[in-house]
């Protein structure tokens, strides 16, 4: 009679001798990115066809950013109508619910642990969905809802910003703010679709347009220089907010981000580098010290700046360059500067420099950061010299100026 395993192991095995079995398997991730029209219109059936993608007629339990009602303010009453519409394949667990939106929400844990218990009480199980509806903010507090209740709810994204739309909501992140750190509670689990609805891009005002466009900036400058020479090209229309070159640069800047996470090596961010955070280790900063008066993508513009700068000054990019990208940006609308950039603490440094020493810390080791090696390729590199910094910043300053 053959043995078992149990039989084998007992022979081969010493008593208190170290032994260690490895487990390996690899699960595959695939979700769409939809680019449509008036989601909520019952004759659309994007959103239907997500719900019933994989296991048929389905409950949805939907939050809405409360700037997106805002601007649309009977979509509640869209929604329900639209999952009526479509009963046979789909219900409502709960009337839609409004969430406060912007970075305030992703501060308030006591609003995570409310989200998480009307989950609950919704019934809401694994093979449901949970939808949220609004910005960058709302998508990641929505998203770590899901993704921490019940160890991890299918949730279905609708970006209603530029910025979501073209970077954030695409992606595979999902987060909060704790203890005074951006991001620092969050999960990786991909959303099971994304609706980008370009009626939301229609009625945003026009600074939250402009916050967005800074990400499409930075993934042309790391990954794309055509694509940056067509940003300059169409500037003075982005900035007018055009609707045709508008959709292109959201288009085409998500599928950017698609395929740096789906091509890069590193989804799930296990290692050191972060390409897609170029800039951002200024821009986190500024966001907490002005106390979220900048928008992220304002942030980020003046991030991306000062880095492309500081790329120059250390030898890394073409002098000349430069200029181009602070020409550009100043073209679409963005002002690169904000005075935190010159508060200092009790020694005399720069605050602005605790976003690099945050940036290592998030990484979880040894600090990296993307700067440029020519208007389409990024370089990592991993230490900055803080009188480069310095004087990155004072060619930022006297720009503002002029």
């Amino acid at each position: 009679m053959p043995s078992t395993i149990f039989d084998i192991l007992t022979k081969l095995e010493t008593p208190g001798e170290a032994r260690a079995y490895f487990q390996k398997f690899s699960v595959p991730y695939e979700y769409p990115v939809y680019f449509t029209r008036d989601i909520f219109s019952t004759g659309n059936r994007t959103l239907a066809d997500c719900a019933t993608a994989i296991s048929g007629k389905s409950k949805l339990l939907i939050f809405v950013d409360a700037g997106a009602k805002q601007q649309i303010p009977d979509i509640c009453r869209r929604v329900s109508a639209y999952i009526d519409h479509h009963k046979a394949e789909m219900d409502l667990a709960a009337e839609v619910e409004v969430v406060p939106g912007g970075e305030a929400c992703k501060n308030d844990l006591a609003l995570v642990e409310q989200l998480q218990r009307r989950v609950v009480e919704a019934g809401i199980d694994r093979h449901s969905y949970i939808v949220g509806v609004g910005g960058g903010a709302i998508l990641d507090l929505i998203g770590y809802v899901a993704s921490t209740t019940h160890r991890g709810i299918r949730h279905i994204r609708v970006p209603t910003t530029v910025l979501s739309q073209n970077d954030s909501g695409v992606g595979v992140k999902n987060g909060v703010n704790a203890f005074g750190i951006k991001n620092l509670l969050g999960t990786f689990q991909p959303p099971a679709a994304v609706i980008n609805d370009s009626v939301f891009i229609d009625i945003l005002p026009g600074r939250d347009k402009r916050a967005g466009m800074a990400e499409a900036v930075k993934v042309a400058l790391i990954r794309d220089g055509e694509f940056f020479d067509w940003l300059e090209q169409k500037a003075e229309a982005l900035a007018l907010f055009a609707s045709e070159p508008l959709d292109r640069l959201i288009r085409h800047c998500a599928l950017l981000h698609m395929r740096q996470i789906a091509q890069g090596g590193d989804p799930f961010e296990r290692g050191n580098a972060r390409p897609l955070d170029f800039g951002h280790w200024a821009a986190h900063k500024l966001e907490s010290l002005s106390n979220y008066e900048l928008r992220h993508g304002e942030a980020v513009a003046i991030g991306l700046a000062l880095d492309t700068r500081y790329s120059v000054l250390s030898g890394l990019l073409p002098e000349g360059d430069d200029e181009r990208v602070r020409t550009l940006l100043n073209r679409l609308g963005f002002t690169l500067w904000h005075e935190a950039c010159d508060w200092t603490d009790s020694t005399g440094r720069r605050v602005l420099l605790k976003g690099l020493e945050d940036f290592r810390e998030h990484l979880g080791g040894e600090l990296t950061v993307t700067l440029l090696s020519s208007l389409g390729t990024g370089v990592e590199v991993h230490a900055m010299d803080e009188t480069l910094i310095a004087s990155a910043l004072d060619w930022l300053r006297e720009g503002s100026t002029l």
